[in-house]
């Protein structure tokens, strides 16, 4: 299998990764080799850092590419077809982030199984969402 980690999966894994459930623990240490970020997530905190929504606990949010690569975290740029395709995600109420809404699509796009803390992906799973 190869797995997506969402952005808050990246950032606990550098700084609170005592918040991740036992599953996701095991998936991360076993699965080394298939286990990616989107290139998305990188602009994810770069916007919220800037407008003081997200610590980064000392780090510039240019320094975490080489962070997740330390990591051993490949990472995969999203396409623009990737981009253009995403509208035909069904629309989840109360799920208007665009950053997962990209993420989940390319995940269901592309056979990757998504990691996440988000308990509002069950509603995706009928779409062909897989996560943990």
């Amino acid at each position: 299998m190869k797995y997506i980690v969402d952005t808050h999966i990246f950032i606990w894994l550098i700084r609170s990764a005592e918040k991740l459930t036992p599953q996701q623990l095991q998936v991360l240490k076993n699965a080394s080799d298939n286990i990616y970020i989107v290139n998305i997530s990188f602009w994810e905190i770069a916007i919220k850092h800037s407008v003081g929504k997200l610590d980064l606990f000392g780090f510039a949010p240019d320094e975490l590419p080489k962070v997740a690569q330390e990591l051993n975290l490949k990472i995969i740029d999203i396409n623009s077809q990737t981009m253009a395709n995403s509208y035909k995600l069904q629309q989840i109420p109360k799920h208007n982030d665009p950053f997962d809404r990209l993420l989940i699509w390319f995940c269901i796009e592309n056979n990757y199984t998504f990691i996440s803390a988000d308990n509002k992906l069950n509603a995706y799973q009928k779409q062909g969402l897989l996560w943990i």
